[in-house]
């Protein structure tokens, strides 16, 4: 069984072989270290005592080997080809596609491609915004990326430049055979007066063996940038999918997330967002269909550090089978940060008599003068819509279907793209009579 020397050994092993920067090797040391001193986290910590990370721990993965040959009709779907236009960047089993990937003309001073092609066009800017917001003391999983990525996608944006059309980041896993790990780092910079669109997506192709996709996802946000992103999840059933996004905004910024997670055996989500700086707006909203035995967990922390921000979020699952959900949501408020408005809500629906939620919004606050509510609820379809349905002739299953689409509509919804939204509205009808 693996432990945690054994991912020290091979980091040993890899890094033997490294060329890079001094101060790079110097950042993979400190966070193979931090790893090591850490460890995998247990039910006994508190912020995992909702999720056992056991049977990650007990896999033997193998690193992801580069682009097999992957059938084109599932390519095409996998990237979502008709459903939103604009530059794809793509890697298949950790390595970059320019098969996939299409990257058009770009804005003067435009980055959008791979992390390690920006690394060696922009050395100093790389070196000044690599894991400035995602640390690795107190969080193992970003430690582990950390000291083992190899490469992943950047976005960069500066002063006063948009991106007009969507930025589609796609990682497609393949396992040929064997179960494997891989590291995605993706680094997404906006400057001062900088805007974009985003999509991150994950996609597992094959439905029996399993995988490990270990992401970290860095955002950075000059005053009055504009964001809007969305996290797409449609990792195999069997697979492992634990994330970290942290994001940093400055003043008069706007950020918005959308996190839609449909695959996986195990998945862990971390999003944590600082607003440092006045009138700032963030949105984190989420949706997450589990089935069978699937677990997942969203844990997201809002930290508003300065007056005058606002920041809004809006969780939805949908439990079917013997699946677990978990959501641990927390909204902290310095004590200078007045005027702050900030509204938390996680609603869940249970399908099923043997699905488990385990809900916990929570609120800080430090300061007086503020807005701030929080909510959950855990319920299952309401008896006074299915009975006023049925009534006027339609059959149960699909009444169901229709006040379950209608519960999740308010997220798919606010994904931005009409197109992709009709996908996703798509596939939720196809989990359900699947279900």
């Amino acid at each position: 069984m693996p432990n945690e020397t054994d991912y020290v050994s091979r980091f040993e092993a890899a890094s033997k072989n490294a060329d890079e920067p001094s101060w790079l090797a110097e950042l993979r040391r400190k966070a193979i270290d931090d790893f090591q001193r850490q460890g995998f986290p247990t039910t006994k910590n508190e912020w995992w005592r909702d999720t056992s990370v056991k049977a990650i721990v007990e896999s033997d993965f193998r690193d992801a080997d580069g682009s097999p040959d992957v059938p084109k009709p599932l390519v095409n779907a996998a990237t979502l080809e008709g459903a939103i236009g604009g530059h794809r960047v793509a890697f298949v089993n950790g390595k970059f596609s320019d098969e996939l990937s299409h990257i058009g003309a770009l804005p003067e001073g435009v980055f959008v491609g791979r992390l390690s092609d920006f690394a060696k066009a922009h050395p100093d800017k790389f070196e000044q915004l690599l894991a400035k917001t995602a640390k690795t003391d107190d969080a193992p999983f970003a430690a582990l990326n950390t000291a083992f990525w190899r490469d992943g996608a950047c976005v960069f944006v500066p002063k006063g430049q948009s991106i007009d059309e969507t930025v589609h980041i796609v990682y497609l896993t393949q396992t040929n055979g064997h179960a494997t790990i891989d590291h995605p780092r993706n680094l997404i910079v906006l400057e001062d007066d900088a805007k974009a669109d985003v999509i991150e997506h994950y996609v597992g192709m094959d439905k029996c063996l399993a995988y490990f996709n270990n992401v970290v996802t860095e955002v950075v946000m000059g005053e009055r940038a504009f964001l809007d992103h969305l996290k797409l999840q449609q990792e195999s059933p069997c697979a492992f999918h634990v994330a970290t996004m942290e994001i940093r905004q400055r003043g008069k910024s706007n950020f918005a997330t959308n996190s839609i997670s449909l695959g996986g055996r195990l998945v862990r989500n971390d999003f944590s967002t600082a607003l440092d700086g006045e009138f700032i707006e963030s949105t984190m909203d989420g949706l997450f269909l589990v089935d069978g035995e699937q677990h997942v967990d969203h844990h997201t922390k809002i930290d508003h550090l300065m007056p005058n921000c606002h920041s809004f979020e809006t969780f939805k699952g949908i439990l079917g089978g013997k699946s677990r959900g978990v959501f641990n949501g927390r909204i902290y408020v310095e004590k200078d940060a007045q005027k702050t408005d900030a509204k938390q809500q996680n609603n869940n629906l249970l399908l099923n008599e043997g699905t488990t939620i385990n809900s916990k919004p929570q609120l800080e606050i430090f300061a007086d003068d503020v807005k701030c509510t929080h909510g959950a609820t855990v319920g299952r379809l309401d008896a006074e819509g299915l009975f006023y349905l049925r009534a006027r002739g339609i059959g149960e299953a699909e009444a169901r279907n229709m006040l379950t689409h209608a519960f999740a509509s308010e997220v798919i919804d606010a994904c931005g793209v009409d197109d992709l939204a009709e996908l996703l509205s798509e596939t939720l009808r196809g989990w359900l009579n699947e279900g």
